[in-house]
Order: structure tokens, then C-alpha cells, then sequence
């Protein structure tokens, strides 16, 4: 995450809000943002040295570079592209996929596919957003929620129990209109009319978004762990997207999930888009909670709208 961070006290200066109502409402009291300097890669370069470092691997045992990102540096080259030039790894083939907050999800699923089939040996996959670039800083409504950064795991065939048991995934474009970022692509193109209508910032209608992000993660969980031949009771961590306490707490209920076993960094780190399910994980490696053999569930809904939830042992 970034070094630099923004309190919900900052926010009261910027904002007609306060600590109380945002805490309340959403669970954050603080976030990390980019600095005037930084762009979605660094923070993507630098989860991926360090989770080469963890899986003690070099760059050149990588057959391929998945970025999962909603905030690209540029619309071309991908974001993938110069996550391999800020690595030094050359003519590995390097991509990125866009699935919203799910998309670390999808690019798991994914690579398992591209490992399983052969195609390719290791994977080191990215998730990498800054969502305060494309947040509208006078709309009190989404202005609090977001915060900036990145995650990375290495992944391989497994040689034992350990590894992704199942997955679940869908998506839904009907509804993608309640959570969209409207200018920049081809149906909006840049203009001073997009510019001038604030079309280049996240749109969201929070309270639809709630409703079908609960539904959905909670459906996921359910058949991520059916498909998997597991029940709630061999989980160890659920560990939600984290966009709002309140669907964080609401997902875990509906799954019939203990709160101690929903795992949490919200309050930290806001939401952080792709990057919010490979810290959580991260987090509970350094806490010393994840022990072999532990069920993790991870589950997460975005933009699109989509959705999928992975069952994992560790």
C-alpha cells in the first residue's frame, strides 16, 4: 500500500461528512492513497517482488504476468506490460483481465485453467488498483469508501492437498449500470462535455449494489463449498472483498459464517478493489492464523456486475 494516508478526520475537511457517519456506515477509518508521483504499476512492481520473494522465485521462473486491475496506468499498454518492464522480465507474455472487484477471482480461476492444461508452469498473478484517481472527491457518498493498492500471489501445480479445491463464478451486464465509470472508452470518449459532466469518475448507486453484492457472494460461497464436497463448518477464514462492513457482515451471515471466522481489514485499508482479498490473506500469513491444512474461502463481487468465490486450502 502506499506510504501515504488519508483519515476519515482528513476527509472531514475535504467533505461535508464526519468520522461517526462514515464509520458507521461504511467500517473505514482510514485509507492509503497514491502519491502525485506513483501509478497503479509501482504499487503492482512492488507486491510482486515480494510475493517472488515469498514463494522464493525469480522473475525468469515466471511463464506468464496476469494483472487483475480496473485502473490501468494507460487504456494500452496494459498495466501488465509495465508491471514486466518494472520487473526486467522480458518476453514473458503479460496481460491484464478486468472483472471490477472481482477480478483476483477471476484471474485465480484462470491461471488454475492455464497451470492445469499445461500452457503454463508458474503464474505470477497481480491485483492492483487505485481507485482514489477515478473518485469523484465532492460526492460524500463514495469519497470515503475507497483506498489504494495491490496484492500478488505466485501460483503453481500443487504437490500435495494444498490449492484451489473449487470455484464459483458468474457475472450479469444488465445490471452494470449501477456501478460504472462512464467516460474514457468509446461510448464516452473524452471531451470537455465528459469532463465537464465528471463522467471520468466511479458512478455508484450504493443501496442496489448492497443488495445484489450480498445475494451474490453469499450464492458463491454456497456452491464454491458444495462443489468442493465442504460445509460452513470446515471453513476457517471467509475472507469477503472488502467494500463495506455492512456487506462484510451481512455476506457472512447469510452464509451462516461465525464473525470471529470473517476475516477483515477494512477499517485500515477502505476498499481497495482487486486488492483487497490477496492483503487479507497476506495478512493473516503474518499474523501466524493460517495453519496447513486451514479451509480459506474467498468471495468477492464487483462492477459488471460479477461474482465468484475460490475454496482453498492452505
Amino acid at each position: 500500500m502506499p506510504d501515504k494516508v488519508l483519515t476519515n478526520a482528513d476527509l472531514e475537511k475535504m467533505v461535508d461528512t464526519n468520522d461517526e457517519w462514515i464509520v458507521t456506515r461504511t467500517g473505514i477509518r482510514e485509507r492509503h492513497v497514491l502519491s502525485a508521483e506513483q501509478a497503479t504499476s509501482d504499487l503492482g512492481i512492488e507486491a510482486a517482488k515480494k510475493a517472488l520473494k515469498s514463494a522464493h522465485a525469480d522473475i525468469k521462473d515466471i511463464d506468464l504476468i496476469l494483472v487483475a486491475t480496473n485502473t490501468p496506468d494507460t487504456i494500452f499498454p496494459s498495466t501488465a506490460c509495465w508491471i514486466q518492464k518494472g520487473l526486467k522480465a522480458p518476453h514473458v507474455p503479460a496481460f491484464d483481465l478486468q472483472a471490477g472487484c472481482t477480478g483476483f477471482l477471476y484471474g485465480m480461476i484462470v491461471a488454475e485453467a492455464m497451470i492445469l492444461s499445461g500452457r503454463a508452469r508458474r503464474i505470477l498473478l497481480v491485483g492492483a488498483d487505485a481507485l482514489t484517481r477515478i473518485t469523484n472527491w465532492e460526492d460524500r457518498a463514495t469519497c470515503v469508501l475507497f483506498g489504494d493498492g495491490a496484492g500478488a500471489f505466485v501460483l503453481e501445480e500443487s504437490k500435495d492437498e494444498s490449492g484451489m479445491l473449487s470455484h464459483f463464478w458468474g457475472a450479469d451486464g444488465t445490471l452494470g449500470e449501477l456501478l460504472t465509470l462512464p467516460g474514457g472508452g468509446s461510448r464516452f470518449p473524452a471531451s470537455v462535455e465528459t469532463v465537464a459532466n465528471k463522467l471520468h469518475y466511479l458512478q455508484m448507486k450504493g443501496n442496489e449494489v448492497f443488495k445484489h453484492a450480498v445475494k451474490r457472494m453469499g450464492e458463491a460461497a454456497d456452491q464454491a463449498l458444495k462443489r468442493a464436497g465442504l460445509k460452513k463448518e470446515d471453513i476457517a477464514f471467509l475472507i469477503p472483498h472488502q467494500a463495506n462492513i455492512r456487506i462484510i457482515d451481512a455476506t457472512g451471515e447469510r452464509a451462516g459464517i461465525p464473525k470471529e471466522k470473517v476475516y477483515a481489514n477494512i477499517d485500515r485499508t477502505g476498499n481497495m478493489s482487486v486488492a483487497t482479498i490477496p492483503t487479507c490473506v497476506q495478512e493473516l500469513k503474518d499474523q501466524g492464523r493460517l495453519k496447513k491444512g486451514d479451509i480459506l474461502v474467498l468471495d468477492a463481487f464487483g462492477a459488471g456486475f460479477t461474482w465468484a468465490a475460490v475454496v482453498y486450502r492452505w
